[in-house]
């Protein structure tokens, strides 16, 4: 009898190896269903608790396959496979422009943003490196697709083959379901056990406002609404006739960097120090902030916010501006009798629509003659943008006023390596900056370093911005000299933390006390760093009250003399 049990053992071991692959199989498939459902699009609310939720379409979704007749189900576990992908990359989605971008992913607006953001991976890593993460994340979700597919396939099956005691299963977990819902049950504090998960998630995916169909008709009209469209040339920006306005966006330029605990000593110390530096040399300033359409990148949504005074929050608003007869600060500079220039070292390839937004010149990185080295996604070092444009633009004499757009890139992520500042007559054809673009830890993407280096990195990167351009105004800045300078928008998350404010700071620095004089109702306070007390303004704000504020002004009532 013992021989004859022994054999027996070792057939239900068998037995047992060969359904252990099998059941993990199905395990694992059910937990990744579940993983696509209840994760949170927001890395902030994934905690372990997230995952003690029952979701409704997983029910739903059991008893939908077994309602099918045998030759629908393949097709039924096809369409909640890829519907279980496209969830997944949804929330990645999600999560990856919320911690470079402040919001979530846009899916009627956001797409085209993936040229730029190959741009700066190749900027940040290599052109080849940056192709080899492209086409991984195809390969990623080629694979994300298949293998939803499969596990739901494979849940299906199981289904099938026990369908009467998931049957029960189904019947049981549903009523569990709606009593919990009724109940409000929660295993966790804030986590209800019974959710609706993609439901609700797809409920708040819906487009912003005004990205509809009809959208971009929408947008030609109201971008074409303009109350200084009628002025006349000879009535616009009267009062900087003869001026140098040098317009100046610094990359990244956020209110935290002058207001976070860790950045505001340092930087408030740069800009401090260059106050003292520009009032001993004749300049004074006027500074505020103003909220950007945007944070972490989308730099030319701010700039199209700013010169346009319309609100561009996306490409689609963008688009529709460029395209627009709307009156931007270029076009009223030019029409005035100003040579509009833009200085745009962070641009590699043409730029059609600068015509249409009142550009007589634009200089991309190609046309600035640098021969120095990159500085990771920056083309060059800022002292070398701003020294080009002062040869080319405002050393000639008898020439006209210049209207300038000057873009500062040293400060954009991933900040790192930054220049160092050399004497302005060493600069030359920049390759006086050899040697500097090196570091102990080479260049790459941003999310690959420490959150606390990062975070230096970028002091430091705003740092050597601000430096560059108090430089500049010490240097060469002279009695026509207007500069406004402002930050486009915050960094990234990975900079600022979740939950910061858009704004930026803006100054005004000028030798002549009428331009100051022109903008005292504004309530800007003196010198190059405002304090929290400072007004804020949205920043399509801008364009109308400049234009105002230095267009003809009614002489003020003088009272009668009296007789004596």
């Amino acid at each position: 009898m013992r021989a004859s049990r022994e054999p027996a053992s070792g057939v239900l071991r068998q037995v047992q190896g060969a359904h252990l692959p099998a059941v993990l199989t199905t395990t694992l498939s059910c937990f990744l269903i579940l993983l696509a459902l209840l994760t949170p699009n927001d890395l902030g609310r994934l905690t372990p608790n997230t995952f003690v939720s029952v979701p409704l379409e997983a029910v739903l979704g059991v008893a939908l396959l077994l309602l099918l007749p045998e030759w629908a189900r393949w097709a039924g576990a096809l369409v909640l496979g890829l519907a279980l992908g496209l969830l997944t990359i949804m929330k990645l989605l999600d999560i990856g422009f919320s911690a470079v971008l402040a919001r979530p992913f846009h899916p009627a607006t956001d797409w085209s943003l993936l040229h730029n953001a190959v741009r700066f991976l190749a900027g940040a890593i290599g052109p080849l490196p940056a192709i080899g993460c492209l086409a991984a994340a195809v390969i990623f979700c080629t694979a994300l697709f298949i293998v939803m597919v499969k596990s739901v396939q494979r849940v299906a099956d199981l289904a099938a083959r026990q369908n009467v005691t998931a049957s029960w299963a189904v019947v049981v977990l549903a009523a569990l379901w709606l009593g919990c819902a009724i109940s409000g049950t929660q295993i966790a504090p804030g986590v209800p056990v019974a959710v609706v998960s993609s439901a609700d998630y797809f409920q708040h995916r819906q487009p912003p406002p005004d990205t509809g169909p009809d959208d971009e008709q929408k947008l030609d009209a109201s971008a074409n609404v303009d109350s200084f469209a009628n002025t006349a040339d000879d009535q616009l920006l009267t009062a900087l006739r003869g001026k140098d306005v040098v317009l100046t966006f610094v990359e990244s330029y956020g209110r935290s960097a002058i207001e976070d605990p860790e950045f505001a000593p340092e930087v408030g110390a740069v800009l401090d120090a260059g106050n003292r530096r520009l009032r001993a040399a004749g300049f004074d300033s006027r500074s505020a902030f103003l909220t950007s359409p945007t944070a972490g990148g989308g730099s030319w949504l701010a700039h199209g916010t700013l010169l346009s005074g319309s609100w561009t929050d996306n490409q689609q608003r963008y688009d529709a501006l460029a395209s627009s007869q709307r009156l931007t600060l270029t076009k009223a500079f030019q029409r005035a009798g100003w040579h509009t220039v833009g200085v745009m070292p962070g641009n590699d390839a043409g730029w059609p629509e600068s015509a249409s937004l009142g550009y007589d010149r634009v200089y991309d990185a190609k046309d600035m003659g640098y021969q120095g080295p990159r500085f990771s996604w920056a083309s060059m070092p800022d002292q070398y943008t701003l020294l080009r444009f002062q040869s080319t633009e405002r050393a000639a004499r008898d020439r006209q006023p210049v209207m300038a757009e000057v873009t500062l890139v040293s400060s954009h992520a991933p900040w790192e390596p930054i220049p160092r500042l050399v004497n302005w007559t060493d600069i030359g054809d920049g390759s006086v900056f050899n040697g500097m673009a090196s570091a102990d830890d080479p260049p790459q993407a941003i999310l690959t370093r420490k959150y606390g280096r990062v975070r230096g990195d970028y002091r430091a990167a705003i740092e050597y911005s601000l430096s560059s351009l108090i430089s500049y105004v010490q240097t060469y800045g002279d009695d026509k000299l207007v500069l406004i300078f402002l930050g486009d928008h915050q960094p990234s998350p990975i900079v600022t933390g979740y939950g910061v404010s858009r704004d930026v700071p803006i100054t005004i620095v000028t030798r002549d006390r009428s331009v100051l004089n022109r903008i005292s109702d504004w309530g800007w306070q003196q010198g190059l760093r405002p304090n929290s007390q400072a007004p804020v303004w949205r920043m399509d704000a801008f364009r109308d009250r400049f234009l105002t504020a230095f267009g003809p002004q009614p002489e003020p009532a003088h009272p009668p003399i009296p007789h004596r």
